[in-house]
């Protein structure tokens, strides 16, 4: 028999205006539908066996699974109780366990000061965020920072991750921004733009992990990495050009510096090797000297023993001295006439002289 062709329940009487039906006549007709909707009509015997089968596909309903990047949340009726390991776990069924399964190991990045445009291709520019990355530095100037924040749930840090934060993507961001003009609003732009992005980075990754901690948000920052560091675009044209002259400076001091590193030293071995060169004939006169001066004494004092004999000594050593290697004529004009002697030693001056050799005017060598 269909809903239309019976009564209505007592929402149809009360349209009528009359008293509505009885709470029992209304649980009573509900259950002869029932019976008469199940097969064979089963009776009290049957309603318990489907009670049975619910309340087993109830329990049932309290496994789950926690895959290898997750870690299981159990909560009893909303309070956290326990850690779930990945595989097959089981908690009380709902409502009262539940189980969340927050991924622990995946890494999530966060980018301040700058947005990738999802539609884009492969290596296109992102839009930029100037309220998130215009920054004041500590001399008064205002730069440029972008840059991206890579975090992940601390591996018994899952429960503060669910409860003591409510947005952590959020809050990682307000963090990093808030970590990030702390320290450039205690440096200098010269070392930011030029070399101290190492040091900028340490420095806001260990602020913003030391700000989390206090939050107790279970959150690990794993790297801060700075993607662009420049002056405003307003005057970015102008700063390049002084960084530009700057590194010509550098550059031309560079190599004033190389070029007298080369000659400096240059010209210190030669003014070496000239003074070595003048210490050295320093040496040898004086040795010459001190040679000669000791030999003049010791002729001396053999000329005081025999004067003549030293006398006609020297005298045959100075001759042979000057006429060493020179060519020689040596003209007698002795009493058997003149003649020309063609040659005679030294050493036989002042003794009878030789046969005359040839016409007297013969020249030899």
């Amino acid at each position: 028999m269909k809903w239309n062709d019976q009564d209505r329940g007592p929402w149809r009487a009360g349209a009528k205006g009359s008293k509505p039906a009885d709470l029992e006549e209304f649980l009573r007709r509900g259950q002869d539908r029932l019976r008469s909707a199940l097969p064979g009509n089963l009776g009290g015997q049957g309603i318990a066996l489907i009670a049975l089968l619910a309340v087993v596909v109830w329990g049932f309903s309290g496994f789950f699974r926690v895959d290898p990047d997750e870690l299981g949340i159990v909560l009893r009726f909303g309070k956290y109780v326990r850690d779930a390991q990945p595989g097959l776990n089981f908690h009380m069924p709902y409502p009262i366990e539940s189980a969340l399964t927050p991924k622990v190991t995946r890494v999530n990045r966060v980018d301040i000061g700058m947005r990738a445009v999802a539609a884009s291709p492969r290596g296109a520019p992102n839009i930029n965020v100037p309220e998130e990355s215009l920054m004041l530095t500590g001399d008064e100037n205002i730069v440029d920072v972008d840059f991206s924040v890579f975090w992940l749930i601390k591996p018994n840090g899952a429960g503060d991750y669910l409860f003591n934060i409510q947005q952590p993507e959020g809050t990682v961001k307000a963090v990093a921004e808030s970590a990030m003009r702390e320290v450039v609003g205690h440096s200098e732009i010269e070392p930011i733009l030029t070399g101290a992005r190492a040091s900028t980075e340490t420095a806001v990754q260990d602020l913003m992990q030391k700000t989390l901690d206090n939050y107790g948000a279970g959150i690990q920052i794993t790297q801060v990495q700075l993607q662009k560091v420049d002056p405003p675009a307003q005057v970015i044209d102008s700063f390049r050009d002084v960084q530009a002259a700057r590194s010509d400076a550098e550059r031309a001091q560079n190599e004033a510096q190389a070029y007298a590193n080369r000659v400096v030293p240059e010209a210190r071995g030669r003014a070496a090797q000239i003074t070595q060169a003048a210490e050295a004939y320093k040496s040898q006169t004086v040795a010459e000297a001190t040679g000669a001066s000791a030999r003049f004494l010791k002729v001396y004092d053999e000329y005081k023993k025999a004067p003549d004999v030293t006398r006609q000594r020297m005298y045959l050593e100075t001759m042979e001295h000057i006429l060493a290697g020179t060519d020689k004529t040596i003209i007698d004009t002795g009493g058997q006439g003149p003649g020309v002697v063609p040659y005679l030693p030294l050493n036989e001056i002042g003794k009878s002289p030789p046969a005359t050799v040839g016409p007297s005017t013969g020249v030899k060598p």
